[in-house]
């Protein structure tokens, strides 16, 4: 017995009409409100009925194989034992209704969507064996049914519960109304646009099904790949030039001069590639012209998996940042309004993948620093120097009063007996900026402001401590409040000062925090971008498409100590 048949039942156990007198049978045992069993009117259904009613009156009550027993039987019961996936023929042979075998073919089909067939074309679904044996046409019934809410669930909320893969993939699976599908299905002469209707509806994941149906593993769908070498600008000569000319669809020349057609063309490719508009070819723009690196089916399954796992809605106006691309862009109605770079958390501080709502903006915030960088940061370097808190601009506080850090015993501050916290006040060098962004949340992430700009210039920019750092902190905050009439940027930088002042919003804004390694370009092209967390290949490995690899390069770097200059304590 499954589930979703359970829950239906006892959904129509309550609810169930009444029916006349004469063509009622109780059922017996329940006290509260009786369930109406009403009598099979086809000899298929009075097969069902006395296959449930043996397995019923079998089991052994006050167990869990009675309980599921008995809701089978008041399910079929409501609907005068009719099965919804079988049929039966004038001459006794039963079949799969015409409604079973469209959906038998959507499974063959499944492939198409990113699912895999055997899934659900399960050899429990053979008819021969059951011939005309009650129980088993019983079984056979729900078993189809539960191949059937299996392959719903996929399409609808995906094959995986991201939790299971990784804690900081902190999406709870979307709910499905079993019930309310399963009657539907019943009803439906086309089931094939009922189940449609589950598949996600996010114009990435509809490129990226495109591009399966199209997908080459060969890697004859590359573009023209451009070889390493140095920074190509304005004026060089380079053999790698007639290549970029054949990637950019630009006439063929003998030339080696990187000319001004070339380096308008080469904008043209940044600005739609969300890269830095400078013209010239460096590492992150021949990245991006080479496809990122090799994408294989494995990557757009595992791609489409995710995107199932978002929510249905991403709001007609949110903020979503890819973490494996490290942008952020605030969209409207679909269109990109806004984007900027972000740094997002290490590979030991992950950030983690959810989706919130923007409630309030914090001007000349305070950073309360988190216990795990006192114990791992603070802490080492006041025993080092007891002058390093004033040196940061940080108070020690004890019940929310200010107190000396030469009074601390600082070698309790592992123990769970340490009663500080340590807060930055706002100025200059607080590690939030000027202005940080809150979606209260249980990781303690949120969106903010940084004085450490430098590492916004590197193409891989893993660094923080979980939290996402925005480049632009006030064009994003001018963005942001579009919709707000009384908030602008320059009512928020009016507001800069020693005192931390806090905006609320009128409206919420949805923000998801996403990993994303592969997209389709407007011109159908797949990028993709380094699995900087492992994610990726923990999906691929969890569907059953392969198993992990070791760490790439640029995950490795990602791993690797920021340079003393720019590792300034920040969250």
């Amino acid at each position: 017995m499954n589930r979703f048949v359970l829950c239906l039942v006892a959904a129509l156990a309550g609810t169930a009409p009444v029916v006349p007198a004469a063509g009622q049978e109780l059922a017996a045992g329940l006290a509260v409100s009786p369930v109406v069993i009403a009598p099979p009117a086809t000899p298929l259904a009075a097969t069902i009925k006395a296959g449930l009613s043996a397995a019923y009156y079998s089991a052994a009550r006050d167990t869990a194989a009675y309980r599921e027993a008995q809701d089978l039987y008041f399910f079929y019961g409501a609907r005068h034992f009719e099965p919804i996936w079988l049929d039966q023929g004038s001459d006794g042979e039963v079949a799969f209704s015409a409604s079973a075998q469209r959906i038998m073919r959507l499974f063959g089909e499944a492939a198409e969507l990113g699912l895999d067939p055997a899934d659900y074309l399960t050899p429990e679904l053979d008819l021969a064996p059951s011939g005309a044996d009650p129980a088993s046409l019983a079984a056979l019934e729900t078993r189809f049914s539960a191949a059937v809410m299996r392959y719903a669930t996929h399409l609808y909320t995906g094959r995986l519960d991201p939790r299971k893969v990784n804690p900081l993939l902190d999406i709870a699976p979307k709910a499905l109304d079993e019930t309310a599908l399963l009657m539907e299905l019943a009803s439906s002469d086309e089931p094939e646009k009922v189940l449609a209707a589950l598949e996600p509806t996010h114009p990435q994941y509809l490129a990226l099904k495109k591009a399966l149906a199209a997908f080459d593993e060969s890697g004859a769908n590359r573009p023209p790949q451009l070889a390493e070498g140095p920074t190509l600008r304005s004026g060089m000569s380079d053999p790698r030039v007639p290549t970029l000319r054949t990637r950019l669809e630009l006439p063929a020349s003998d030339s080696l001069v990187y000319d001004d057609t070339l380096v308008e063309a080469v904008k043209a490719f940044q600005i739609a590639h969300a890269l830095d508009v400078d013209g010239a070819v460096g590492p992150a723009t021949r990245s991006a012209l080479n496809g990122g690196l090799p994408v294989t089916r494995a990557d757009i399954l595992a791609n489409m998996e995710r995107w199932r796992w978002m929510p249905r809605d991403l709001g007609e106006f949110h903020v979503f940042v890819n973490i494996p691309e490290f942008r952020l862009r605030i969209n409207r109605d679909g269109v990109e309004e806004y984007t900027t770079r972000v740094v997002v958390g290490t590979v030991k501080n992950q950030t983690p993948i959810f989706s919130d709502n923007i409630r309030h903006v914090v001007v000349n915030p305070y950073w309360n620093v988190p216990s795990s960088i006192i114990r791992g940061e603070v802490a080492p370097a006041v025993l080092r120097n007891p002058a390093y808190l004033d040196s940061q601009n940080m108070d020690l506080l004890y019940n929310g009063t200010p107190v000396s850090p030469w009074q601390v015993n600082w070698s309790m501050v592992s123990t769970s007996n340490f009663p500080f916290r340590v807060r930055q006040r706002p100025g200059p060098g607080n590690a939030l900026g000027q202005i940080k962004f809150l979606f209260p949340n249980k990781h303690d992430v949120y969106l903010h402001d940084t004085p450490s700009k430098s590492l916004f210039a590197r193409d891989l920019r893993a660094f923080s401590h979980g939290c996402v750092r925005v480049e632009n902190p006030m064009e994003f905050a001018d963005a942001l409040m579009a919709n707000e009439p009384t908030i602008s940027r320059a009512s928020l930088e009016a507001m800069f000062g020693p005192s931390e002042r806090w905006v609320n919003p009128t409206r919420q804004i949805p923000v998801h925090l996403a990993y994303f390694t592969v997209k389709v370009t407007d011109d159908g092209e797949l990028v993709s971008f380094g699995d900087v967390y492992g994610h990726n290949a923990a999906v691929i490995e969890a569907m059953g498409l392969g198993t992990l690899p070791e760490l790439a390069p640029e995950i490795i770097a990602a791993a690797e100590p920021v340079p003393a200059a720019a590792n300034t304590l920040s969250p």
